[in-house]
């Protein structure tokens, strides 16, 4: 299979002293994983937590269907990914905006047509809704002086051109695949060794809202609507406080440990994130994106049950 990306900001694929030396086909790949994996609990299916304690294969030696085709312990991934230019060589650089690449998976092991059709599923929910590879938690800024500084640069957004294998199972047939007894099913929750609970359910395309079209920024040294989103306070030397210190707070704004919740990019304009029905729903989300831009309507605030259905519609499993 092979899909044709623009490029609309710089994609950042890992790289030694935090810096994107060139490009590194893992860190792609990590992306897509982890995005899939969210399309995987969307659907119903269940998708581990690779990096985890609780990673795949489990005691009875089953993985998951993300596994499957991305590979675990003892089960090798079933793809390799080729990047190319627009003249199909390989890429090796680091990929700037307003590029054309062509991402080729190259089967290594029978891949099954559902899952090509989820893996594109996959790339379009990142080009039209969200973002590709590293360092997406960047934010924007509204400060002239600050707007070119590396932290406050749009990462990762990019543009589906067109692929060369259209999917034409439905939704209904890959939402079988996904949940067949063969997989590992169970909880996306689990205690570690130490005790501690994990739970990684809200990575799922039903958790999932974007507004397309806004942003979210800091405006000046006392005034920040990305911080006042997420519940930290404004003020750029107390930014690393909470507004006030609670669960929901303390989830979206995120950790050095754990990532925020709320992803926002300048130039196309996109804001997007998740919801934890523990902790905030989509009204609740939905109010919070009010304190800052008073006009928001109902109809740009789309949610992953809204975008399942366009990305079906559009081609990555018929309805």
């Amino acid at each position: 299979m092979e899909i044709r990306l623009k490029t609309l900001a710089p994609l950042w694929t890992g790289g030694v002293d935090q810096t994107c030396d060139r490009l590194h086909e893992t860190g792609l790949i990590g992306s897509l994983r982890w995005w899939y994996e969210a399309l995987v609990r969307g659907l119903g299916g269940y998708a581990c937590d690779p990096t985890s304690e609780d990673r795949c294969p489990d005691k009875d030696g089953k993985h998951c269907v993300a596994c499957e085709l991305f590979g675990c312990t003892g089960w090798a991934r079933k793809f390799r990914l080729a990047v190319l230019d627009e003249k199909e060589n390989p890429i090796q650089t680091q990929i700037q905006a307003n590029q054309t690449i062509l991402l080729r998976f190259i089967p290594l092991r029978p891949v099954a047509e559902q899952e090509w059709c989820l893996l594109d599923m996959t790339v379009r929910w990142i080009a039209e809704y969200g973002a590709l590879g590293g360092k997406t938690v960047f934010k924007p800024t509204d400060e002239v002086a600050r707007q070119n500084a590396i932290h406050h640069q749009d990462i990762g957004l990019i543009e589906y051109v067109r692929d060369n294998h259209p999917c034409t199972k439905t939704l209904a047939t890959l939402t079988s695949y996904i949940t067949l007894p063969k997989w590992r099913s169970g909880p996306h929750r689990y205690k570690d060794s130490q005790g501690k609970i994990h739970d990684y359910s809200w990575a799922s395309l039903q958790n999932f809202w974007c507004v397309k079209g806004r942003y979210l920024a800091r405006q000046n040294a006392n005034a920040s609507t990305f911080n006042r989103v997420v519940g930290r306070n404004e003020s750029k030397n107390q930014a690393q406080r909470l507004a006030v210190d609670n669960h929901t707070n303390r989830w979206l704004a995120g950790s050095q440990q754990e990532s925020k919740k709320v992803f926002s990019f300048k130039q196309p304009a996109r804001t997007f994130g998740f919801v934890n029905p523990d902790l905030i729903n989509f009204d609740n989300m939905k109010a919070r994106l009010r304190g800052v831009w008073q006009n928001l309507d109902d109809q740009e605030f789309l949610t992953g049950e809204q975008i399942l259905k366009a990305l079906g519609a559009s081609g990555g499993g018929q309805q």
